[in-house]
């Protein structure tokens, strides 16, 4: 005999023709074992951001802000931020493409090299940048002799800095988006007549913006907070390469409610990257 709920049958109490789904586990009882240092860690990671909110000094937020050295620290973070977005966009997109579309020779050992910022210590980074792009370095002699052009401890210093440890993370988001994408869009347009690059902007960029967005949020939040690589290959100077983690460095050292402030402003940004991306990290499944 057939039974009836997954044969087209009505089911007990169900639309006709719908089989009996298994009861979800997610309500039984969580095992104390994995409670209690899930809930150690929760804390370890919360408790620090309350304590920032607990002993902000809220009533002299706004005379902490208004200083001439806060805007210029905010402004020199958000203008070098977007500028090391913008760069990161223009060679990060390319690479993406070429590491997930395309059967380079050493393809691995490229990813490798282009994750390597993602876990390399920034003051290394920042090391390592001053080696290339110094004024006696391998690259920045060039450029002082043919150019009378330097990049430690500029503005310009401060967006390759940022850049250095921000493009990672657009490479990786988009890569992943365009393996994500179907190839065979691409392969039509090619069919069509169109060119790699006209099947490139006109079909593959609109497949994958949503992971370009990500990506390009991603590498401007990680730009923001930069202190590392840019304290070591554009120093701290007020109005010239000083940027709100840098200020927050230095305050903490004479004025700690003048750091936290700071620290605060810088956590709001965060919150919202969270919230512009809650759709894609943050939704259940």
């Amino acid at each position: 005999m057939t039974d009836r709920t997954t044969a087209g049958g009505p089911g007990p109490g169900g639309a006709p023709g719908t089989a009996r789904r298994p009861r979800s586990r997610r309500g039984r009882g969580v095992p104390y074992a994995l409670l209690l240092p899930a809930l150690l860690g929760l804390a370890f990671l919360v408790l620090p951001l309350v304590g920032l909110l607990v002993r902000a000094p809220w009533s002299a937020m706004p005379e902490q802000l208004s200083s001439p050295e806060v805007w210029q620290a905010l402004r020199l973070s958000l203008i070098c931020a977007t500028a090391a977005t913008g760069v990161s966009l223009v060679l990060g997109v390319p690479l993406a493409w070429v590491l997930a579309r395309t059967e380079l020779p050493g393809r691995r050992a490229v990813r490798a090299l282009v994750t390597l910022p993602l876990v390399l210590p920034p003051v290394v980074g920042g090391v390592a940048l001053l080696l290339v792009l110094g004024r006696n370095g391998i690259v920045g002699r060039w450029l002082d002799s043919a150019f009378g052009f330097t990049l430690p401890f500029t503005t310009t210093g401060v967006v390759v800095a940022e850049t250095f440890v921000a493009m990672p993370f657009l490479v990786i988001s988009v890569e992943g988006a365009l393996r994500a994408a179907d190839p065979r869009y691409e392969e039509a347009a090619a069919t069509l007549g169109a060119s790699r690059l006209t099947a490139f902007r006109r079909v593959t960029l609109p497949l994958i913006a949503p992971g370009i967005g990500a990506g390009a949020v991603l590498a401007w939040a990680r730009a923001l907070g930069e202190f590392g690589a840019t304290i070591t290959f554009a120093g701290n100077f007020p109005g010239r390469t000083q940027t709100m983690p840098l200020a927050v460095y230095l305050a903490m050292e004479s004025e700690p409610e003048a750091a936290i402030a700071l620290s605060l402003v810088l956590l709001a940004v965060s919150v919202a990257v969270l919230a512009g991306l809650r759709e894609r990290w943050m939704s259940a499944p």
